[in-house]
């Protein structure tokens, strides 16, 4: 494509309003807008996959939390794969593949600072977003640097069929957890984990209290807890701790449209069973990238990892796909193909 043929719009998806509760299609719209010709030291890409993740609906809200909310009126944007159409800088040329952030639109203008070449001879370009992307690498430093996870643990997974979840529970068998159990939102859910992501144990979180169901799969209690939903997940996992266990907050779905939700009433336990609770942020702990992509990267060649991807096609159905990947409705990681 020559500097003549550019493109000069792009349509991206904006916030109108915050929603209050569920988001729905009156809180955001597609719209053209103007794309400016790049500048130095930045890039012009085609985005060619897009992640919708659930961190996303609590940036469309304006509560305080670890990353800055979308604001009103603005682009949203996420993370994405994209074809690099022009370059205004050293080290990328037309045709390289770039992973950034500047998702929730079919073009984008962004500096080569942000963006990261990726081979797509070396792994599907969705699989940058997913098993490769974040969500893998949040599920490794997790497990690796605060779960820390030790041979024979038992694990329980929340949220354990999503892009994150899905990779916890294979990640800690191959790091030697004796057994692990998920908890996810349907029947076909429960039998993939088991049957294809390696669980020992799953179950239905629908079908009946929490806390009954992971006593039954684990009647001695659990060494770590993933967190991804919170809620009544949370409490449930406190009242099985085991002695110097440790929950690993990734995720607290169930609270992201602001429902209401009980906290856990028994956090006694943990002192009982003095046991931590904690918490991370994946973009400060990204020393452990290189060893990721090493050892993910080794699993995945051989054989070992295993991954799944939900795969809506269009633009104009991104904000279709995110409602879905929030009400559950995928397995493994939610992709936009464009």
């Amino acid at each position: 494509m020559s500097e003549q043929t550019l493109p000069t719009t792009a349509r991206a998806w904006h916030l109108d309003s915050r929603p209050e509760g569920r988001p729905t299609a009156s809180n955001l719209s597609l719209r053209e807008v103007d794309l400016p010709a790049p500048g130095p030291g930045q890039l012009l890409i085609a985005n060619e996959y897009l992640s919708v993740d659930p961190y996303m609906r609590g940036r469309m809200s304006d509560k305080k939390s670890y990353i800055e909310p979308y604001e009103v009126g603005a682009p949203l944007d996420g993370p994405a794969v994209g074809r690099v159409l022009s370059s205004h800088a050293e080290g990328f040329a037309p045709g390289d593949y770039v992973v950034h952030a500047l998702g929730w639109r079919d073009h984008a203008i962004l500096d080569a600072a942000g963006a990261q070449k990726v081979d797509p001879n070396l792994a599907p370009l969705p699989a940058y977003l997913g098993v490769l992307g974040v969500p893998g690498l949040t599920a490794y430093i997790g497990l690796e640097r605060f779960a820390k996870i030790k041979e024979g643990d038992t694990v329980f997974v929340s949220g354990a069929a999503g892009a994150i979840g899905t990779q916890v529970g294979q990640i800690a068998k191959l790091k030697g957890a004796g057994r692990v159990i998920g908890s996810a939102g349907s029947d076909e859910k429960v039998k993939l984990l088991i049957e294809e992501y390696g669980y020992d144990a799953a179950f239905n979180y629908k079908n009946g209290p929490v806390a009954e169901q992971l006593a039954q799969a684990a009647p001695e209690g659990i060494d770590v807890f993933f967190d991804n939903v919170g809620g009544e997940h949370l409490e449930a996992a406190i009242g099985a701790l085991k002695l110097h266990a440790r929950i690993v907050l990734c995720g607290m779905v169930s609270q992201y449209n602001g429902e209401k939700v009980v906290g856990p009433r028994n956090l006694w336990n943990l002192s009982v069973t003095r046991s931590d609770i904690l918490a991370f942020m994946f973009s400060e702990e990204l020393d452990l990238q290189p060893h990721f992509v090493r050892e993910v990267g080794g699993w995945l060649a051989e054989g070992k990892l295993h991954y799944r991807e939900t795969v809506r096609d269009g633009l104009e159905n991104t904000l279709d796909a995110f409602l879905a990947m929030m009400r559950g409705e995928n397995v493994g990681k939610m992709i936009v193909k464009l």
